[in-house]
C-alpha cells in the first residue's frame, strides 16, 4: 500500500502541476469568488497544516525507534517546520484576507496523505529495513541536506517578514516586495520552502522525501508564474527594473 500511495502521489503531481499552469489556486494573491465558500486566513491556515503535524508525532510516539537519535532528529526538524507553519504563523498573519473552503480541504487531504508517508517511512519502514543507524548523522547526506533545509527555513521566514512589513495597518494597498531574496524573484517565500524540503529530500535521502520535494515543487512552481505575471501588470515599472526571475534566481 505505501508503495501504491507514493507513485499516485508521483503521478499526481505531474497533474498538479500542469493543470496550475492553466487555472489559479484561488488564494492569497490569487483569491477569486469562484471557489465558493471562505473561512478566516487564519483558521484555514491552521485547518490545513496541522494534519501533517500530528500524524507524524504520533507516529513517532508509537515507534520502537523513539530514543534512536537520528530519527528523533528527523522528528524535530520536520515537526519545527510545521508547529511554525500549523500554529504561529496563522497568529501573524495581518489584515482580514480570507481563504476558500476548497482550497482548505484539498490542502487537508494532501497533508494527511503525506504525513502518513513521511512517517510511515521513517518509523515504519526505515527501522525494520535497518535504515539511518546513529551514525547517519555524520553522513554527508544529513549534514549537506541539514544545512539546505535551515537555509530553506531561513529564507522562507525571511520573505514572510518583508511581506508582513509592506503594509502599515490598516493600509489596504498592494505594494511589490523588495529586499532579501525578493530582489531576485518575486516568490522569494516559496523559493525558501522548496529549499527546505530539497534538503529534507536530501538528509533523509529517501524515495518519501523526494516526493515531498516533487509535490512542493508541482504547487508552488506554476504559483510563482502566476504571481509572477499579476506583478508584471500591477507593478510595471518596478517590475521593468528590478526583472526578477519567478522562484528560482536567475534561472526561472
Amino acid at each position: 500500500m505505501f508503495e501504491t500511495v507514493l507513485w499516485t502521489m508521483m503521478v499526481l503531481g505531474v497533474v498538479v502541476f500542469v493543470s496550475l499552469y492553466f487555472v489559479d489556486a484561488g488564494y492569497g494573491k490569487m483569491i477569486s469568488p469562484k471557489w465558493g465558500p471562505t473561512v478566516p486566513n487564519r483558521l484555514g491556515w491552521m485547518l490545513m497544516e496541522c494534519p501533517v503535524f500530528f500524524i507524524v508525532f504520533a507516529l513517532w510516539v508509537n515507534s520502537e525507534v523513539k530514543t534512536s537519535l537520528p530519527y528523533l532528529l528527523f522528528l524535530l526538524l520536520f515537526e519545527f517546520h510545521y508547529f511554525y507553519r500549523s500554529f504561529l504563523f496563522p497568529l501573524r498573519l495581518s489584515g482580514r484576507s480570507r481563504m476558500p473552503l476548497a482550497i482548505v480541504a484539498m490542502s487537508i487531504c494532501f497533508n494527511l496523505i503525506n504525513g502518513y508517508i513521511q512517517g510511515w517511512w521513517l518509523f515504519r519502514i526505515a527501522p525494520e529495513a535497518g535504515y539511518y543507524t546513529s551514525t547517519w548523522i555524520f553522513s554527508p547526506q544529513f549534514i549537506i541536506g541539514t544545512a539546505v533545509f535551515f537555509s530553506g527555513m531561513i529564507i522562507n521566514r525571511q520573505s514572510d517578514q518583508i511581506v508582513r512589513n509592506l503594509r502599515a495597518p490598516g493600509d489596504t494597498r498592494h505594494y511589490f516586495p523588495r529586499g532579501g531574496f525578493y530582489n531576485y524573484v518575486t516568490s522569494a517565500n516559496y523559493f525558501g520552502e522548496i529549499l527546505e524540503w530539497f534538503g529534507w529530500a536530501i538528509l533523509t535521502w529517501s524515495m518519501a522525501g523526494f516526493v515531498f520535494f516533487w509535490f512542493t515543487c508541482a504547487n508552488l512552481v506554476p504559483r510563482a508564474n502566476s504571481i509572477w505575471h499579476k506583478y508584471a501588470q500591477e507593478f510595471p515599472e518596478e517590475f521593468a527594473q528590478a526583472k526578477p526571475k519567478r522562484i528560482i534566481p536567475f534561472i526561472y
